[in-house]
């Protein structure tokens, strides 16, 4: 039996949203090993579950044979990127840059086989910073219609708000990016998220009118929620794929408890279940549901976390509501000197909630749960009274729990 194309594995899992030559694309990659890039910048020293994605359409990619490289964006950091967004990026110093891309390449190393020259690790800074702004212009910028450009969906968002000229470089970057990329490794494909489609697109046209050559772009869905929200945010901020940021029984917690209506997407895009399989867990109905979630939050934490921390993970969580083994309940410490201090700012302190209006609400659902008892009063202290062995258990909702350990 033929091996199915990339292209039909994409499409089944959800991943693919837009392509610049379809049939064209097919052709190639059932063809010949293609050499595609995706680009990550390294606004932060982790990727988040954003990123996430687009590792796993390039390990898709990598699986069927086709050589993916890795594209941080040192370069295009120190001006920002202003698809999806209504702000201008913070402005970053070159260390902190470095410092993030050095990060960035431990996890995506984790992730993607970069041995015997099997996927490629890149930084624009390398021939991004050291350009000469005239000749850039003269080379480069010749080739792009103001008028196109300010068409594009990631400019129009900010016409209103104000747009520097510093972002608008960004699109001749990225398109540069691709050219440099399609002469040192003979690269034809970029792929990318939904929000980069103008970007990808000026690549495109600048290796036909510079090269002569045709490349293509595909680009991926965002990961979003039945509501068509971005999935990946918490209470504490986004999703982080460093366990110093985002514990693996966090991340694992995330998952498990998705909405009934996201696990089949979330199964599809972010695991390696057989397609079949991931189609009768989204099926389940009801209390049945859970267990695809289960299927879901212990995959998805393997992936990042490597197998031991998911099933530590699971364990937690399996013993945190059941009244189980409580080691692998994520704590917070809580030191002496602050015993006497109200729950509800313990709880905002330590972005366990948002507010203490949010705080005051959930004792009002009996929502909050300290020591196995219901919190009824808004102004709560916590007390030596509540410690057995030097820690309590608190519950937030039907999903939330934590050890709160004296230090």
């Amino acid at each position: 039996m033929r091996n199915k194309n990339v292209v039909d594995v994409l499409l089944e899992r959800g991943y693919i949203k837009q392509f610049t030559h379809e049939d064209e694309i097919r052709e190639a990659l059932e063809k010949e090993k293609v050499t595609f890039y995706i680009g990550f910048d390294p606004t932060a020293d982790s990727l988040h579950v954003g990123h996430f994605i687009a590792m796993m359409f390039m390990a898709h990619m990598q699986q069927h044979g086709h050589r993916p490289i890795a594209l941080v964006g040192g370069g295009t950091a120190m001006i920002g990127d202003p698809s999806g967004r209504t702000d201008m990026r913070q402005m970053m110093t070159k260390e902190t840059i470095a410092h993030n891309v050095a990060c960035i390449k431990k996890q995506m190393e984790k992730f993607i086989d970069f041995t015997d020259g099997k996927a490629i690790l890149e930084n624009n800074a390398d021939w991004l910073l050291g350009l000469n702004y005239v000749e850039f212009i003269r080379d480069i910028g010749a080739h792009f219609s103001v008028n196109r450009m300010l068409a594009a969906e990631c400019f129009k968002q900010r016409m209103e708000a104000g747009l520097s000229f510093l972002e608008f470089n960004y699109m001749l970057m990225q398109g540069y990016d691709f050219l440099v990329l399609n002469k040192k490794y003979d690269c034809t494909m970029e792929l990318g998220g939904d929000d980069q489609w103008s970007n990808m697109i000026a690549g495109v046209e600048l290796i036909r009118k510079k090269e002569q050559k045709q490349a293509f772009a595909m680009t991926c869905t965002l990961l979003t929620n039945s509501e068509g929200k971005k999935m990946g945010k918490t209470a504490k901020g986004a999703l982080w794929l460093d366990p110093a940021k985002t514990s693996p029984y966090e991340f694992y917690q995330y998952w498990r408890n998705v909405a009934d209506a996201d696990v089949e997407k979330c199964l599809a895009l972010l695991t390696f279940v057989p397609m079949d399989e991931v189609r009768r867990l989204g099926a389940l109905e009801g209390a049945e549901i859970n267990q695809a979630k289960k299927v879901l939050a212990f995959e998805v934490t393997k992936l990042i976390h490597g197998e031991e921390e998911a099933l530590k993970a699971q364990l937690g969580a399996e013993g945190a509501f059941s009244g189980g083994d409580m080691s692998n309940v994520p704590s917070i410490e809580l030191s002496k000197d602050r015993v006497g201090m109200e729950l509800l700012d313990f709880l905002v302190e330590n972005k366990l909630i948002k507010s203490k209006g949010e705080g005051r609400k959930l004792v009002t659902q009996n929502g909050l749960t300290v020591a196995d008892n219901k919190v009824i009063d808004f102004a709560m202290k916590i007390t030596d009274e509540l410690f057995t062995d030097g820690e309590f258990v608190l519950k937030i909702g039907k999903k939330k729990i934590y050890r709160v350990v004296l230090n």
